[in-house]
């Protein structure tokens, strides 16, 4: 017996101490008797820290280890045992979550309560799940219990599985309504097949009308997600939807407010360049939209083509985090111009790189011409004043000085600030001044009742005044003199008279120098044409001869510069309204040009695009001379390669078709340093005393004048590679048809009578005698030559004559009197036609000629190919 008691206690201490669970035995009052290894280990104690302590210190907050409600029930007697689940503090003072099972151990005898037997078990990662399936649960309850939104999942076919309780408060109904169905009716018939045409992606936002129980629709906007199993396949489809009716209402209300505003807004994604623009940007520049992404050049090409290097420096600017806020101008394709207020924001990575850039524009065509007619009224305010060369005061009602400008110093002596607040009668000893003032703008005559101003050193001026009321809201708050200073009015009457003598004076120059000039050089240039056409010439005078010729030409070349600039500069140069054809134009330019691009072997190309017509109305000959001007540049100064030519349609108008030309070379190019003064006149890039090319250097300056004329620009584009790249536009009409024949073809009809003609030519100088004379009859018409305007009258009234090439100025009687005389008397027969031949080539000539009855009008030097045109304009074969 004593053996298996032995045995018996062995086991026990055995199990004690090796059990996985802490076991302790604690006394009534609460105090560790005795704790095995596991509980030890648990808490974090060793056993001696544990003896004779209270057990409740190792309870965490309100949770102590022998509550007194749960041991009163044992030491009652109630029940044997209890269980419970407690946090405890460990040594360390982290938190574990114990499940305790405690029993009293009584005296066998009597029956008195000894001590508790506790055991213990670590539960803290049970715990731990289950109060986070809790919160989860709890959570997921309060969302969908509580959610305003509405939070469903369905089957991959459409059938609504569950329904948070929000759509009660959202929609009217219960969920059970909507649960185990589709519910295809609930949505706006419209928005139905949009629904079930949608081919979703796993994640998905779909806008779209849903059915109050109420009758009325409201706009929802769902995010949908598809929910798949371990194998790929859909197995729920999950939404949540929100309310968005007042959104939408605020967003047609600001769409609305954007239209009238004319305010769109703009994303542009710095990464892709993609570019989002909103409904009103499209309906305000009529932009169609394009299924494809938005690429950045379409918001450039908003901008006016004039703008857009400036608005694409400003962009790259914004895209370093800057705000861009600037005005750019955009062009209609019917060529009117709007004003765009474009406003952008940056949004960078937390590395400072830019990701998106935000922003409006804004259509302030209306506010801009109304601030630039506002800004054009303040400056020209502000100019009259401070630049008018008239003295200005501006008078309250009772005469007395609120400004003046610099010149109203000049003429009293004293500055605007001594002036301010002096009663204006100081300067002209008036009294009564303001009933004068008022009675002044009424009848008008300031000029003489204020016209002298006393200076400050008493000298006397005179002047011319004019009196004008100030009017702010329809009332008279005040009143403006302009005093102008007789001396400098005479001053520049004088000087007028001068510059005007001296204007005519060059003009008549101008004149005597043309017909002096040209008398000589048409004998030159037509006599080298006759000796080579009649004389056999050896291979060295051949050469003399053609230096004569091409000195004769470059010398007539620089007259018709200078001649031309002159015109140009005094603004009298018209332009010629007629049929042409752009490819024409250009070939008839590289036909010229082709020997000498022959000569380097240069290559010369053209290409005009499809959409050009081949009729417009122009200026043919000025086009021309540009053209001429231009690819000539191009062929003198380059010494390999080619120059080509590229036309395209720039600009269509309701008026006008821009055409945009292009003339490239391969030359010597042009230093970027020179690039502003090429336009100027009288200016070439080499010195006149060093320079390898010929020329009076107004070629360039000529042809911008020329096509501004043409209400166009000209411009140098910068290259990369030699040469130079020149671009000019000009604005030309589209012909409309017109079944009306012209003056010349009713001429042509009329005079269309033989190719052999009688002609007379009406010249004084004998050497243009000779050459006219010779020039025509090698082409077989018979001629008869006489010296000045009375011998013709005289050869005509006993001759008949088909022709007469007529000068204009011979001794005696001049062509134009000839003329008019001729057109007064009866003449024998038809009446010849009349070409009038001067060496003036200044504006007017032509216009004179033809005032005074002549048909035509040709200048020297002239040549056998013009003589010739001209006959057959008038006499065709």
């Amino acid at each position: 017996m004593a053996k298996a008691q032995v045995d018996d206690h062995s086991f026990f201490e055995h199990v004690y101490t090796s059990a996985p669970v802490g076991i302790a035995i604690v006394s009534i009052q609460g105090e560790w008797l005795k704790v095995n290894p596991a509980l030890c280990s648990i808490l974090g104690y060793h056993e001696q820290e544990l003896m004779n302590r209270p057990s409740n210190e190792v309870g965490y907050n309100d949770h102590t280890f022998l509550d007194d409600h749960q041991v009163q029930p044992l030491l009652s007697g109630a029940a044997a045992s209890f269980e419970s689940e407690k946090q405890l503090v460990r040594k360390d003072g982290s938190i574990v979550w114990a499940s305790l099972h405690v029993s009293l151990v009584r005296d066998e005898q009597e029956g008195t309560p000894l001590y508790f037997i506790t055991h213990l078990s670590d539960v803290t990662d049970k715990k731990v799940k289950e109060q986070s399936l809790l919160k989860i649960e709890q959570l997921y309850t309060m969302i969908s219990e509580n959610a305003q939104d509405l939070i469903s999942y369905s089957t991959p076919d459409g059938i609504i599985r569950y329904c948070s309780p929000s759509i009660t408060d959202l929609l009217g109904y219960r969920a059970d309504e909507i649960e185990g169905s589709a519910n295809l009716e609930l949505y706006h018939p419209d928005d139905v097949l949009m629904l079930q045409e949608s081919t979703f992606s796993d994640e998905d936002t779909l806008t779209y009308r849903i059915l109050h129980k109420n009758g009325k629709y409201l706009w929802f906007e769902t995010s949908y997600k598809k929910v798949r199993d371990e194998q790929g396949e859909i197995k729920w489809v999950l939404g949540i939807g929100r309310d968005i009716t007042e959104r939408k209402k605020h967003e047609d209300n600001l769409a609305e407010a954007q239209r009238i505003a004319l305010l769109g807004s703009w994303e542009l994604d710095i990464v892709s360049e993609e570019l989002m623009l909103s409904d009103e940007i499209y309906n305000m520049y009529n932009l169609t939209r394009d299924p494809q992404p938005i690429r950045i050049f379409k918001f450039i090409n908003l901008i006016h083509p004039l703008d857009q290097q400036q608005f694409i420096e400003h962009l790259e600017h914004t895209k370093k985090g800057h705000e861009l806020d600037k005005e750019f101008r955009h062009l209609h394709l019917d060529g009117t111009v709007k004003y765009l207020h474009v406003r952008g924001f940056p949004t960078m990575d937390s590395s400072g790189s830019p990701l998106k850039l935000n922003g409006t524009i804004q259509d302030i065509t209306e506010h801009k011409h109304v601030e630039l007619k506002l800004q054009e009224s303040i400056e020209r305010y502000t100019s009259l004043k401070k630049y008018n060369h008239d003295a200005v005061f501006s008078l309250d009602l009772e005469g007395n000085i609120i400004n003046t400008n610099q010149k109203a110093e000049q003429v009293t002596g004293f500055v605007v600030s001594e002036m301010a607040g002096e009663n204006f009668s100081r300067f002209i000893g008036s009294v009564n001044l303001k009933r004068k003032l008022s009675a002044l703008v009424e009848n008008g005559n300031s000029e003489k009742v204020i016209d002298k101003i006393t200076h400050k050193t008493g000298l006397i001026i005179e002047v011319l005044t004019t009196v004008a009321p100030i009017i702010v809201n329809e009332a008279t708050v005040g009143y403006y003199i302009i005093a102008k200073d007789i001396t400098e009015q005479k001053k520049l009457l004088v000087a007028k008279e001068a510059a005007e003598k001296t204007n005519k004076a060059k003009s008549e120059f101008l004149a005597m120098m043309s017909h002096e000039i040209r008398t000589p050089m048409n004998g030159v240039i037509g006599m080298t044409h006759l000796l080579q056409d009649t004389t056999a010439l050896d291979a060295q005078q051949e050469v003399y001869v053609e230096i004569i010729r091409k000195s004769g030409n470059s010398l007539l070349a620089i007259i018709n510069d200078i001649l031309d600039f002159s015109k140009i500069e005094s603004g009298k140069t018209d332009l010629v309204e007629a049929p042409l054809d752009i490819r024409e134009c250009i070939a008839e330019t590289l036909d010229v040009l082709s020997s000498k691009a022959s000569e380097k072997r240069l290559e010369m190309t053209y290409s005009v695009h499809s959409h050009v017509p081949s009729v417009l109305v122009g200026d043919a000959d000025r086009l021309k001379q540009v053209l001429m001007n231009l690819i000539g540049n191009g062929v003198k100064f380059t010494y390999s390669g080619g120059v080509s030519i590229t036309v395209e349609k720039w600009l269509h108008t309701s008026n006008s078709l821009h055409l945009r030309f292009t003339i490239r070379d391969s030359g010597i190019g042009i230093p970027e340093d020179k690039v502003g003064q090429l336009f100027q006149p009288f200016y070439q890039l080499d010195h006149y005393m060093t320079r390898k090319s010929e020329g009076t250097g107004l070629g360039l300056a000529i042809s911008k004048k020329l096509i501004e004329k043409m209400g166009g620009d000209i411009w140098i584009e910068p290259t990369t590679g030699p040469g130079a790249t020149f671009v000019f536009t000009v604005a030309l009409k589209e012909e409309k048809p017109n079944k009306e024949v012209g003056l010349s073809e009713s001429v042509k009809e009329e005079k269309a009578v033989q190719r052999y003609l009688k002609i007379l030519v009406a010249e004084d100088h004998e050497i243009n005698q000779l050459v006219l004379r010779k020039m025509l009859e090698k082409m077989g018409h018979t001629v008869t030559v006489v010296e000045n305007g009375k011998e013709a009258i005289e050869a005509v009234t006993f001759e008949e004559f088909d022709l007469i090439f007529m000068d204009v100025q011979m001794p005696h009687m001049n062509g134009l009197d000839a003329t008019k005389a001729l057109k007064s008397i009866p003449i024998r027969g038809t009446f010849p036609v009349i070409i009038a031949v001067t060496a003036n080539a200044l504006t007017g000539d032509r216009e004179k000629c033809m005032e005074a009855g002549m048909d035509d009008y040709i200048s020297k030097p002239f040549k056998r190919e013009l003589i010739s045109d001209k006959i057959n304009k008038y006499f065709p074969i």
